[in-house]
């Protein structure tokens, strides 16, 4: 049997299929299992699959474009207004085919093995950087309880924990020591996992000249450089400019405009949640050592001076949210142009271009 399209909404063991003609009109609708599912390609001649961008997506994409099949992922959020009435599975795989004929929704890129990988060993360092925060806090709150004064920091704050633990005399009873001591120990350990997956991490910026571009910016360190690279492959040439890129970690104001009235807000606070939180603790590193530059006297660059002029006029947190929004956009231009930040070539090209467009003015 031949066909144009066929819409497919996914799940861990059932997967509802929406087939269309050239009309994009369904003539067939089937209801598979996996191994269905896996073996139903094989024998149609099939142009275009459509999915959202969902669990799995991704491992089903590059499957369906080994056999030669086109794969197209929408963002699930913008397919949900095109389900009519009744939300199920069949609405939803219908819901696909009518959002693919809408042109201004942009599909999700396909992520490779090794992308998601990497940001698989991101989410694990997250998760173990959870679990280690909360074994500290229940700590301090037992040693607060007791009534111990624990300092500030995680660093410190163990170790007094442990000194406390080892004192015999503390005020810490014994029956509740032993279990403390664990919780020590568990810290311990996941202290020494994190360092060996950030061992892991510089390994694979040796070998990524994307990750190694991206380290020249301020404001980016390993685990920023890394979760980019992992995001976005290291390539931005399906961005549109570096507003849109700033755009899709959530960096850019919200906006509710009508007639002649344009409202500009707080950042959208959209797209990639984890990206977002790196690339605005790097700022918040970049602009507190602008402030110590500053008050020691040192002269400072260009980025860090028109930083330190918008917290002037605004305030703190609003010029950390101006100066990641700026730093992702450098980043664009260096994964671009494939040029480290501040390369002198990059700027000798920029004066030459700009001393051009003078002339053809003038």
């Amino acid at each position: 049997m031949k066909s144009t399209t066929v819409a497919v909404d996914l799940a861990k063991s059932v997967f509802q299929l929406a087939v269309a003609d050239a009309s994009w009109k369904v003539v067939e609708t089937h209801r598979l299992t996996r191994s269905q599912f896996e073996r139903w390609f094989h024998n149609r001649d099939v142009s275009l699959v459509v999915m959202e961008s969902c669990g799995s997506a991704h491992h089903w994409a590059r499957h369906l474009s080994g056999l030669g099949i086109e794969v197209k992922r929408l963002p699930a959020k913008y397919v949900r207004a095109y389900v009519k009435r009744n939300k199920t599975d069949a609405a939803d795989a219908a819901a696909l085919l009518e959002a693919l004929r809408a042109s201004d929704i942009a599909p999700v890129r396909i992520k490779s093995v090794e992308q998601q990988a990497l940001q698989g060993l991101h989410r694990t360092r997250s998760l173990w950087m959870a679990t280690r925060t909360s074994r500290i806090n229940a700590l301090r709150g037992f040693c607060r309880e007791f009534g111990l004064v624990i300092p500030q920091g995680s660093r410190t704050g163990v170790e007094a924990m442990a000194r406390a633990l080892a004192d015999p005399r503390s005020a810490i009873p014994e029956l509740i020591r032993g279990s403390m001591k664990l919780l020590i120990a568990e810290i311990r350990l996941l202290e020494q996992r994190i360092a060996q997956l950030e061992q892991e991490l510089s390994a694979q910026v040796k070998h990524s000249p994307a990750c190694q571009e991206l380290l020249s910016v301020p404001g980016i360190g390993l685990l920023t450089a890394t979760a980019m690279v992992a995001a976005t492959s290291g390539e931005v040439g399906h961005y549109r400019d570096a507003r849109h890129f700033a755009s899709w970690f959530g960096l850019t104001p919200k906006e509710y405009s009508s007639g002649s009235t344009r409202r500009l807000g707080r950042i959208s606070k959209r797209g990639d949640r984890y990206l977002r939180m790196l690339l605005t603790h790097g700022a918040r590193a970049v602009l507190r050592s602008a402030l110590m530059a500053r008050q020691a006297g040192h002269q400072v660059d260009g980025l860090k001076e028109w930083a330190l002029r918008v917290q002037g006029r605004t305030n703190h947190n609003k010029a950390a949210c101006a100066l990641a929004n700026k730093i992702a956009r450098i980043c664009y231009a260096v994964l671009k142009h494939h040029e480290p930040y501040g390369s002198q070539t990059r700027r000798e090209e920029n004066k030459k271009t700009n001393r051009t467009a003078y002339a053809v003015a003038g």
